[in-house]
This record gives C-alpha cells, structure tokens and sequence, in this order.
C-alpha cells in the first residue's frame, strides 16, 4: 500500500510517518492488490486532542475512520483497528455483492475473518460538504454507507437516475427516500 501522511498544525516527523505506515501494512492482508491501493493519513491537532484520519480509496469503496486521542500513537494504532473491524463487520456484506457482481473489487476475502454486528455509537453531522453522486443500485449505497461508517448516504439511483438517500433507522433497519 502506498501511503501518503501529512499534518495539518503539526510536523510529521520521521518516527511518526514510519509507525503510521508500520501499522498501516496490517490492512495489506485484506487487499488483493495492495501495491496499487492508496492510503491517505491526515494527522491534526485539535483541543481535544491528536486525531488522525485514513481515507482508503478502493475501486468500488471508500475505507474511512477518523480518531482522536490524547497520544498521536494511541490514534494510530485505534483507527487501524477501526479500518479492520469495518472489513470484518461488513465481510458478508462484501460477500454478497461479489456474488451480483462475481468480484469484490479490491478485498482479498479469504483473508477476512467474520464478526458480529457492533453497535456504533450514534454521531452527528457536524459539517456540510459538497459531494459527486455516482450512479449505484441501493444495497451499494447500504454498503458504502456501512464501509464508511455513516447514518446516511446520498447517491444516484441507477435505476431511476435520480437523487436518493438511504439512512439507518433507530430499529437498525434502513430507509430510503427518493426524490420526485
């Protein structure tokens, strides 16, 4: 995997770019094709801490999590397992869509071992960002939504064309709401 690290209020220094990238190889195991797969890690500083961002742009999803700790390292080594656990959680997920479209596009899924469905605690919105919509079946948008770790995911529904949103309910059941 190649991984680009950068910070923002802070200077990466060459220890922290070596353990972030140490720590970074563990998600190789779940990827076909890890030499061709981009890692972007955004280390910050904020008041309530250190947080670190990954983005893990694949062909057909994004792997996204985000921590904040008090320790840049303790960071590090909690949202790898945060990357890592939304594979597992979503391995069947993963599964059944690589069985509509005979391949998983970047996942190496013998390497994933399975869990049980976490309860993710609940967040909020806390900023607006502009975003390209792609054309998508809905259990596509589901499992983007679940591999990023949201409550809602905006897409193209690739049959109507048009803006729809799919959201997780309170029940943990998910609804959909489309445009006119």
């Amino acid at each position: 995997m190649k991984i680009s690290v950068r910070g923002d209020k802070i200077k990466v220094t060459e220890s922290m770019d070596n353990y972030i990238t140490e720590k970074l190889k563990k998600i190789d195991k779940y990827l076909d094709n890890p030499e061709e797969v981009r890692a972007s890690v955004v280390a910050r500083v904020e008041k309530k801490g250190q947080k670190v961002e990954i983005t893990i742009p694949l062909k057909n999803f994004i792997l996204r999590a985000e921590e904040t700790q008090e320790d840049i390292y303790a960071a590090v080594d909690m949202i790898v397992d945060k990357i890592e656990r939304q594979i597992r959680k979503n391995k069947t997920k993963l599964a059944s869509q690589a069985k509509k479209t005979r391949d998983v596009k970047g996942f190496a899924m013998d390497s994933i071992e399975s869990i049980k469905d976490e309860e993710s605690p609940e967040t909020k919105i806390v900023k607006r960002k502009k975003i390209g919509v792609k054309p998508m079946s809905e259990e596509e948008a589901i499992l983007q939504m679940d591999l990023l770790g949201h409550d809602f995911y905006l897409f193209l529904n690739d049959e109507t064309m048009k803006p729809t949103l799919v959201y997780r309910r309170k029940d943990n059941q998910y609804g959909v709401i489309e445009t006119e």
